[in-house]
């Protein structure tokens, strides 16, 4: 939230939070819970609890074409959201909540496959990406290689990465051997971006993080509509 209020501050907007449970949203529904934001955040988080409330609220988003920003597992979800509803892979998961999914859209790292401890194995620490130029996130950065903050073992699996690119998806940023997908956004939505890293970790109150800054940007976008 802090992330949040100093993107706030730097547009001269106070940034009102709604905590949403996402169980409520698969218990009822995304447009009861999300009618009138101005923007959906899905943060980073571990286990498998109102994943399906998740992925329910993302595809609002997309649809309703309300800002999004998705971080870490909220990265995750919107491949999973994306490969089920555009790509017509009814039971695309991750291996993480559904070792047996036919569609394993999100996998755990390569170089982790054998080690099974939570901590010790994660991605953990800042890594380098490199941006598409004349995407969203560039336009955000103004740089093609920006460094972010890791706390995950999950990746977006690369067998998949094609078919997801040809639903609309556009993967704008990844490592510099572009082997893992960093950034994933819509170019033809208004305001659509989910990065695998923390990007909450680098925010400061008198800097704000530019997706953030630019998140925020693109509410007060919607707000004025």
């Amino acid at each position: 939230a802090e992330a949040l209020r100093s993107a706030g501050t730097e547009h001269g907007a106070k940034v009102k939070v709604r905590w949403i449970n996402s169980e409520n949203i698969e218990e009822e529904s995304a447009e009861k819970y999300l009618e009138g934001v101005d923007g959906i955040l899905v943060p980073g988080g571990f286990g498998n609890r109102g994943i399906e409330g998740k992925i329910e609220a993302i595809r609002y988003a997309r649809e309703q074409k309300t800002p999004f920003l998705g971080i870490c597992l909220g990265m995750q979800t919107a491949i999973i959201e994306v490969a089920r509803n555009l790509c017509g892979m009814e039971r695309a998961n991750s291996t993480e909540f559904d070792a047996d999914t036919p569609f394993p859209v999100i996998d755990i790292l390569p170089e982790q496959k054998d080690i099974e401890e939570k901590g010790g194995t994660m991605r953990l620490g800042i890594s380098p990406a490199k941006l598409v130029e004349g995407s969203i996130a560039y336009a955000a950065y103004q740089d093609q290689v920006i460094y972010e903050r890791h706390r995950h073992r999950y990746e977006v699996n690369n067998q998949f990465r094609t078919q997801l690119e040809e639903a609309g998806l556009r993967f704008s940023g990844t490592s510099l051997d572009g082997r893992l997908v960093e950034i994933a956004e819509f170019p033809d939505h208004p305001w659509f971006v989910a990065s695998q890293f923390h990007p909450e970790f680098k925010s400061r109150p008198n800097r704000a993080h530019p997706l953030f800054r630019e998140f925020i940007r693109a509410t007060l976008s919607q707000d004025a509509k």
